[in-house]
């Protein structure tokens, strides 16, 4: 049971003492940049499924969608 208390006293100091935690403001712009790649990623997947053809209920079938037209 001693072995399990010195790892919890360890860790926490640790945790206070060794490792270096971002500011408030390094956490907010970190924040901003996550927001923004994931809007562009989604952006570029959702315009990757339309121009494929992803959607069939869309009026454009994309490239694939006219490729395999063809070979039906």
């Amino acid at each position: 049971m001693s072995k399990v208390v010195d790892y919890i006293k360890e860790s926490y100091d640790e945790l206070m003492n060794k490792v270096s935690w971002p500011t408030w403001s390094e956490l907010q712009n970190s924040a901003i940049v996550v927001s923004v790649a994931s809007l562009v990623i989604a952006f570029v997947v959702f315009g990757m499924d339309i121009l494929f053809g992803a959607h069939p209920d869309l009026l454009w079938k994309g490239l694939l969608g006219y490729f395999y037209s063809f070979l039906a």
